[in-house]
Order: structure tokens, then C-alpha cells, then sequence
């Protein structure tokens, strides 16, 4: 290695360049300057061992100015280490927790390197918020980065309500209260004087114990022929729907439409902090949220679910545009897939006169994850109850009206299962005890067809019905899994033999798929392998949950792991949906059948970064994987 310092003139410039690059480009220039005044450039050649283990805590962070930088000894398979390229920085968490490198770093072609003295690196690490964030929250920081470039560049109204904001910045002022023994022709008279359409009923200690909107005057006061003297505690509506004043606009809607609800009361912690209504909303009404659920509650025939459906995509998309999320619009993609899927379901039951107590619709895959895109196939199946009679006489009832409610499915833009995972085949239209019978199979079988079919129906949900009965079978399935911890071993195997696609001589290895040429399948190669590592680690913990997310969160709680470490990998998956998103809306914007093949080559620069960090990240998880069952 040899170095030299920067001289005087080249200062301007090297300002220049790194500010192409995060997290310089986010700096204060005052504390860039003395960065890049602190820097000396150094050359390694072509395979020169840059760091290792051996040579204890790194004297400098290191800035690639020039080449390619691997991880890694030279011995390794090329696909196990990283490589790092123009731009990057490393060894961050090194630096940070003041210990030597983990792997070492080499160079695979002749390379520069910046140089901050640790001294310099830390001084700057104190005086500078964007580059505290960057360093110990990497890929959180670049994906801040992507939405707000996202947001600039949306063509939607820029004064619209950002679907973003918290509830307490929405708060119009304090919530207007009585007890429960008011009258309601008191509190009449207290809202019509404050000019507003609820009033939040509170118990002895202060908390909110219900509340009365002008609705319930109509429904049951006056069309029920009740007397408006009587005490508002009788007639109000209790439990209302509540959410923390820091969730956001997007939480309060969702809660609407779940609830069937025009108001939402706000939580200061322990303490009443206001009333959210729809009006509050109004940004998210221009965009359709509550036509849509009007028009869920009123559809009757296939003509209105159509229709629905078609709002329903093309709410999505514009929510997209307008900068939400991936963990956000995946939610609020399923959440109202569910209610749209709820009504086809209760239609055809009624029509057929099959009573929905007795069974249990489940949905499976991405549905029962609550990872819905904007293309995503059905895939479902049915539990009845052991006590509705003889298995093969209520299937014999039960499976033609799967089969009209599939069809109705795929008219409202989702696709019939290819591999005809549907209530409508027999094989997934079972009893309680049939379903126990065939996971119990394929744990004690352990044969690849078998992890096969647990990594589709291992993630099952309640979406209608009787849903004690697939919360039983869950509680049941947890158990039994977690109890055979060779079949846990064959799941992590099978999550293992998909790795991502990071080149070492370029970025990313690329399909050579003829239909697909240089891309990445990012819900194969991509999602899926966050998704996979995070349904083993659920049922290895005992975690409940299906959501990729919440589930990693569950199992990174349950082994006290880091939080950065279950942000990151959140925070890889989240922006991998959001590629997947977007490249799906410009698909659906040009007439094409959305898929999930991306050309890195077309994304641009904070992009293409931020994907090969996703790719690193579940890399990291992959690692954990492997560490927990000794592969």
C-alpha cells in the first residue's frame, strides 16, 4: 500500500466527487470540509490484502475512490463474500464498535482508496447528523433517501394531506368530552356549540369508554324512539376504534375501512389526545379510500366487485405515487384486498345457503403474509369444523361454492392458482383434523415436496368464517413444528440453497432467462429469501406471526438480538416490495402484465445502491440462519 496526502487544490474536487455518494451528498458543508481535509489516498494492487482480522482495531475508514473491493480470504467461494464498489465505504461496524474486521478485504484490481484516520472518522461521527445516521443506520438512511425521491417526483397534488404524517400533527385540538351520565340532549348541545359531529364519553378515570356521533343520534335516538334526556352512556358506541397519536394518516384509514368507522380517537399515551374523522382525511378521500368501502359494504352482484377491484388497483397505485412505503402499501393493499375478498365470500355463501360458522376460510401465500403486490395470483383453502358432520358430505357441499367464489376471485384480478392451491380443489378443503393429519405428514416426512408445501401453507391466516378455527390450528402447528427440530433443519436447508444475486466482477448476477434477459427475479431471488429465513425462525422461536416483517421483529425479540440488526433486514425487505411496486405500477401505466423482473441497468444510482445493500442485508440474515443450525 502506498498513500499521499491530498493536496490543497485537489480539495474542491474530491468535495465533488464524494458528494455523489451517500452519505456525503447529504453532509453539512462545513463538516465535509474538514473530512476530506483529513484524507490521504492510497493504492492497493490487484489482490493486496487491504484488511484482516489479525491486524486488530482499523486505524481508518476507507472510501473506494477507484476499483473493486472484496470481503472475504481468497480461498472463499466467490459467492460468499461481497464486493464493494465506487463510492462505498468500509468497515463501518468495525469502526463503530472499535474491534477488528470480521473477514478480511482485498482488493481485485488495481484500487484507490480514500483514508479517514479514526480519530477524524469519529470527530466527524459527533458533529455530523446525516453521517451518524448513514453509519449506524445504513440502509434505513438510503431508503429515507429513495421515498424522497420518489415523492419529489410524483405528479400527484403536492398540497394533499401527506399520507405520511403522524395523527398528533393532525389534531385539530383537544377532544371534547363528557361523562356517562350526561344526557345526550347535553351533549347535543355541546357539540353543536363546538361545531362538531362526536363526542368522546369517558369513564371515572378519564379514558375514553365511547363514543356518540351524529350517526348514533339518528340510529339510535331518534329512528329507535329513545329520549334524548336519557343518560349518553346507554346509547353510546363503546370501545371505540383508538390508535397512538404517532401512527400515521395511512394507520387511521386503514382503521376506518377495517371498522366501518368515521372517527378515530387519539392516544397520548395513557392520556385522550383528540379525535381523528374522515374529514380529517380529506387527501385520502380524493384518492378513493372511502368510496371504496362504500361501495364494498353496497356491492351485490360481479359487475360492483369488478369495479371495486379496479378502484382498489388503482388506489394502490396512486398511493405509490404519492411516496408511501412498501410496509405501509403492502398493508393497505391487502387489507382492502381482504374486505373485498370478505364480501365475494359472504355473497356466494348467502346465495348458497351454506352457513359460514361452521368453516373457515384461509387465505395463504403472499395474502396470508399481508405482502399483497400489485400482482398477486389466489391462493386459499377452506377448514370446517370436525363437528359439521361426515368429511367427504360437507366437501361435497362446500366445493362448488369454492369454486364460484375462486372464479369471482379471478374476474376481479386474481389470477387462479397455476399450482391450483384453492378451496376449490379437495385436497385443501379439510377438516381440523384432516388439516392436522397433512402438516403432521409432511413435519414427520421431512421429503423436499414436503418443506415444499410448508413454505406456501405454514403461512395460512383467518380471512372469514369461524376464525377460532384456524387460530387453533395455528396454536397446534406451532407447537408441533418447533417440537421436531429436524424438520426445522430441512426448512433452513431449503432457505439456504437460494442465494442472492451479488456478482463479485459486477454488481449483481443477472438471469439468462431468454424471456427475461439480464434482470433479477426480486420476488424469487429477492423477497423470498428474507421471506423463507423469516418463516424458520418463527416456527423455530415459536413466533405467531405470518407477516415477513413482524415476524422477524418477534424472533429478533425473542433472542434480544440488536435492533439494528432486525431494522436492516426490515428495512431490505421493505425497499425490495418497493422496487417490486413500482416497477409493476410502470408496467400496469404501459398496458403489460405486471411481473417482478428488474434490469438493474435501468435503475438509477441511489437505487441500484440501495438494492445491492437489500441483497447484503439478507445475505447478513442467511449468515444467522446458518449460525443458528450449524449449516
Amino acid at each position: 500500500m502506498t498513500t499521499t496526502a491530498l493536496e490543497s487544490g485537489l480539495i474542491d474536487v474530491t468535495i465533488k466527487l464524494l458528494s455523489q455518494h451517500a452519505p456525503f451528498d447529504r453532509m453539512d458543508p462545513a463538516h465535509l470540509r474538514p473530512l476530506v481535509k483529513s484524507l490521504k489516498v492510497a493504492y492497493f494492487p490487484a489482490g493486496a490484502v487491504i484488511l484482516d482480522p489479525d491486524q486488530g482495531e482499523p486505524k481508518h475508514l476507507h472510501i473506494i475512490k477507484q476499483g473493486t473491493v472484496l470481503t472475504g480470504g481468497a480461498g472463499e467461494d466467490v459467492g460468499s463474500g461481497l464486493a464493494l464498489h465506487e463510492g462505498e465505504c468500509f468497515p463501518l461496524g468495525a469502526m463503530l464498535a472499535h474491534r477488528p474486521v470480521s473477514r478480511p478485504y482485498r482488493s481485485s484490481k488495481d484500487t484507490f482508496c480514500y483514508l479517514l484516520p479514526a480519530a477524524a472518522f469519529h470527530q466527524v461521527l459527533e458533529q455530523s447528523p446525516a453521517f451518524q445516521s448513514f453509519c449506524t443506520q445504513r440502509i434505513a438512511h438510503l431508503l429515507q433517501q429513495a421515498l424522497t425521491s420518489l415523492h419529489a417526483h410524483s405528479t400527484l397534488n403536492v398540497n394533499q394531506q401527506p399520507l405520511a404524517s403522524s395523527l398528533g400533527t393532525l389534531l385539530r385540538g383537544p377532544a371534547v368530552t363528557c361523562g356517562e351520565s350526561t344526557s345526550v340532549r347535553d351533549a347535543l348541545d355541546s357539540m353543536r356549540q363546538k361545531g362538531i359531529g362526536s363526542m368522546v364519553v369517558t369513564d371515572g378515570e378519564g379514558n375514553p369508554a365511547g363514543i356518540f356521533t351524529l350517526p348514533d343520534l339518528m340510529n339510535r335516538v331518534a329512528l329507535a324512539g329513545r329520549s334524548v334526556d336519557e343518560p349518553i352512556g346507554t346509547l353510546m358506541t363503546r370501545n371505540p376504534v383508538t390508535l397512538p397519536k404517532e401512527a400515521f394518516a395511512l394507520d387511521a384509514a386503514l382503521a376506518m375501512t377495517r371498522h366501518g368507522v368515521r372517527h378515530i380517537v387519539v392516544m397520548d399515551g395513557n392520556r385522550l389526545a383528540g379525535v381523528i374523522t374522515d374529514k380529517d382525511l380529506f387527501a385520502l378521500q380524493r384518492v378513493g379510500l372511502t368510496q371504496i368501502s362504500a361501495a364494498l359494504r353496497e356491492a351485490n352482484g360481479l359487475a360492483a366487485l369488478v369495479r371495486v377491484a379496479r378502484d382498489i388497483r388503482e388506489f394502490s397505485r396512486n398511493l405509490l405515487a404519492q411516496g408511501i412505503d412498501a410496509k405501509h402499501l403492502t398493508e393497505i393493499i391487502s387489507s382492502l384486498n381482504d374486505l373485498l375478498s370478505r364480501r365475494i365470500i359472504e355473497l356466494e355463501l348467502e346465495a348458497s345457503g351454506v352457513d359460514a360458522g361452521g368453516l373457515c376460510w384461509i387465505s395463504l401465500g403472499s395474502e396470508g403474509r399481508h405482502e399483497q403486490t400489485l400482482s398477486s395470483d389466489q391462493d386459499n383453502g377452506i377448514i370446517f369444523a370436525d363437528t359439521s358432520g361426515e368429511p367427504d358430505a360437507i366437501r361435497s357441499v362446500l366445493l362448488p361454492v369454492a369454486k364460484r367464489i375462486n372464479a369471482v376471485l379471478d374476474a376481479c384480478g386474481f389470477p387462479l392458482c397455476r399450482g391450483d392451491i384453492m378451496a376449490s380443489n379437495p385436497r385443501w378443503c379439510l377438516s381440523e383434523t384432516e388439516w392436522r393429519q397433512t402438516f403432521r405428514h409432511w413435519i414427520n416426512e421431512g421429503d423436499p415436496h414436503a418443506v415444499l408445501n410448508a413454505t406456501i401453507f405454514f403461512d395460512f391466516r383467518p380471512l372469514c368464517g369461524q376464525l377460532a378455527l384456524a387460530e387453533e390450528l395455528r396454536a397446534w402447528l406451532t407447537q408441533e413444528v418447533r417440537a421436531n427440530r429436524s424438520f426445522l433443519r430441512l426448512m433452513a436447508e431449503n432457505a439456504l440453497q437460494n442465494r442472492p444475486p451479488l456478482g463479485v466482477v459486477r454488481d449483481f448476477t443477472l438471469t439468462t432467462d431468454s424471456a427475461h434477459p439480464n434482470t433479477i427475479d426480486l420476488k424469487v431471488n429477492g423477497a423470498t429469501l428474507f421471506i423463507d429465513a423469516a418463516r424458520v425462525c418463527a416456527l423455530a422461536s415459536g413466533g405467531t406471526q405470518t407477516n415477513t416483517a413482524r415476524r422477524l421483529v418477534e424472533w429478533a425479540a425473542s433472542r434480544n438480538m440488536p435492533a439494528a440488526h432486525v431494522e436492516a433486514w426490515v428495512g431490505g425487505l421493505h425497499f425490495l416490495q418497493l422496487v417490486r411496486l413500482r416497477h409493476q405500477q410502470q408496467q400496469m401505466a404501459r398496458g403489460q402484465p405486471p411481473d417482478n423482473y428488474i434490469n438493474p441497468e435501468q435503475l438509477n444510482d441511489l437505487d441500484r445502491r440501495i438494492l445491492k445493500e437489500a441483497l447484503r442485508q439478507v445475505k447478513t440474515l442467511q449468515a444467522r440462519l446458518a449460525l443458528d443450525f450449524q449449516l
